[in-house]
């Protein structure tokens, strides 16, 4: 007997392709939320409802409903915006949202706690300097990253003008978006298509990204569907193509795991939109509609087998794959500073704590980027460690853009690498599924860890650390050196032995401890290694070495052992 298809899947084919009674929802002024519905629907829209878990218990004693607000997040492939996009964005949040924005690990913004009457506002507003969000969130392909590369000043164009390909060709085509925010003319009945995505679009949500060596700054392997960029002579000639990644495990579920994509092989550049529509039309086609928890591409995978998914690739996109082609990465974070381009332009990569743009005591962030924006000439890319590099500098404005970026804290200079290396995802009060803080507590545990490894004389070395509220690792804490993944108020399970490149998983050390815990357990480890290192041996690599902790060689079968 079949398993009965998940009630998501039930709405959204009774949504009329993403319309739902989204309409009704927003014009119910009785309450701050939308309708159960809806909220699912919402998704595919760019938002999310969530409410402020800081007062859940005061409102709930006082009769009151839950603090509702919405996150938008918008799409903006490769993280590439103008000053004047900026300006606006800023401005939006100022006024529309909860006074910050938080730039992301898929490379774009988002918006918290904006009020129902103010939503269309603010998707009006993006939607003025050619921003949207659609497929910010939902089971459609999301952002596209694209390796930052301020340097090779071609090859970054040419691939950035892949990643935007790619965001375009993966679009859902249903015209709901522009009728309920934009007012947009509503389609005759039964005129509409999702030639890729069919009435019920994919099983779940699917990511896509852009690497280019040796920098895998966008955690390639870490996606549904990976290009590594292959250049010759600074030129591009193809990709190398993953599929299977995925970062998200169920808290006690042990059929879910992290796992890193498969390669599939290498394509030549006019192949890879038809390869693109054929990995999501094979998940469309053939995932788990009916739990949820094996939804994702990496599951359909592993219950196909990876000849099989590949034959099945080729297939759809009437191409065969060469074998792919070999890549050397040596990093996943971003490069802080100036660098120059070839183009003899000058790139500044700033630092952006946890990707909360905020003006704050010694960081005022907002402020800051604002002034930039207002009198730069180039571009701003957010990139997938949450920070923001201002691009294509000429000389003349270096003084002026160096200024203004250490007047209002946004240098990295004074910033340990242990520090530089973090990453956090928002988890409370905002975020429903969050079991512990991140973004919050994480400066904290910073300062605690900066004084370990002060103690043990490693304050040189660059230590990739992340957090999380929980397992759904949207700050991919599986391939960090140290990861930190929620699962109880003050509480996270320690995962170690990522390879600080992002090739290897992450396995769990400890579980359930709290801060004091994970202290004792690190200064332990930092201790040894301080003592046996090899040269230039990074600590997640010494801990596979020493037999510390065993490589995960097959996350579904050994990864919670």
């Amino acid at each position: 007997m079949n398993a009965p298809l998940h009630e998501n899947e039930l709405i959204k084919r009774r949504s009329h392709f993403l319309r739902g009674t989204l309409k009704e929802s927003m014009a119910d002024a009785l309450t701050g939320a939308i309708s159960a519905e809806d909220t699912q629907i919402s998704k595919f829209h760019g938002f999310y409802q969530q409410d402020d878990r800081d007062h859940r218990q005061d409102r709930r004693e006082h009769y009151l409903e839950p603090y509702f607000g919405f996150m938008l997040r918008a799409r903006l492939p490769g993280g590439v915006c103008t000053p004047a996009q900026w300006l606006a964005i800023d401005g939006i949040g100022r006024t529309l949202a909860n006074g910050t924005l938080r730039l992301t690990t898929r490379q774009s913004f988002q918006y918290h706690g904006i009020l129902k009457p103010n939503l269309k506002a603010v998707i009006r507003g993006i939607n003025k300097v050619m921003i949207d969000s659609i497929g910010g969130c939902g089971d459609v392909n999301r952002n596209v990253l694209c390796n930052p590369n301020p340097v090779e000043s071609a090859l970054h164009l040419e691939v950035y003008e892949w990643a935007k390909r790619i965001s375009e060709h993966l679009l859902p085509r249903t015209r709901a978006y522009h009728e309920i925010w934009l007012d947009g003319e509503q389609v005759a009945g039964g005129e509409e298509q999702e030639p890729i995505y069919g009435e019920t679009y994919l099983p779940r949500k699917f990511k896509t990204a852009i690497a280019v060596p040796p920098h895998n700054d966008v955690d390639v392997y870490a996606n549904d569907l990976g290009f590594v960029a292959i250049a010759e002579d600074g030129r591009l000639v193809g990709f190398n193509v993953l599929a299977g990644g995925g970062m998200g495990t169920t808290q006690g579920d042990r059929s879910t795991y992290p796992r890193l994509a498969d390669e599939l092989g290498f394509v030549a550049p006019e192949q890879t939109l038809a390869v693109a529509e054929a990995v999501v039309t094979t998940q469309r086609d053939l995932g788990d509609r009916h739990d949820r928890r094996q939804a994702r591409l990496k599951y359909t995978i592993e219950r196909m087998g990876l000849d099989a998914f590949r034959a099945e690739v080729e297939g759809r996109a009437d191409i065969a794959f060469a074998p792919p082609r070999p890549v050397h990465f040596t990093d996943q974070g971003d490069r802080y500073g100036w660098v120059q381009g070839q183009d003899g332009r000058w790139h500044l990569t700033l630092y952006i704590e946890s990707g909360r743009v905020a003006d704050r005591p010694a960081h005022t962030a907002m402020t800051g980027l604002r002034e930039i924006a207002r009198i730069h000439q180039g571009d701003l890319r957010i990139t997938p460690n949450q920070n923001l590099i201002v691009a294509g500098v000429p000389e003349v404005r270096k003084g002026d853009i160096e200024a203004l970026a250490r007047e209002h804290g946004l240098l990295a200079e004074g910033h340990s690498p242990l520090r530089l290396q973090g990453l956090s995802c928002v988890a409370l009060p905002t975020c429903p599924l969050a079991m512990a803080e991140a973004e919050r507590y994480f400066p904290q545990l910073l300062a605690r860890l900066e004084q370990l490894v002060q103690k043990h004389g490693l304050a040189d070395q660059s230590l990739v650390t992340r957090m999380t509220g929980c397992p759904n690792g949207c700050a991919r804490p599986y391939l960090a050196e140290v990861g930190f993944v929620g699962k109880a108020p003050g509480r996270y399970n320690l995962m170690l032995g990522g390879n600080g490149i992002g090739t290897r998983l992450t396995r769990l050390y400890r579980e359930n401890l709290d801060e004091a815990g994970i202290l004792d357990a690190l200064d332990s480890l930092l201790g040894r290694f301080a003592e046996q290192r090899r040269p230039d041996e990074r600590f997640g690599d010494f801990l596979i070495r020493t037999g510390i902790l065993r490589p995960v060689e097959n996350p579904a079968e050994d990864y919670h052992d």
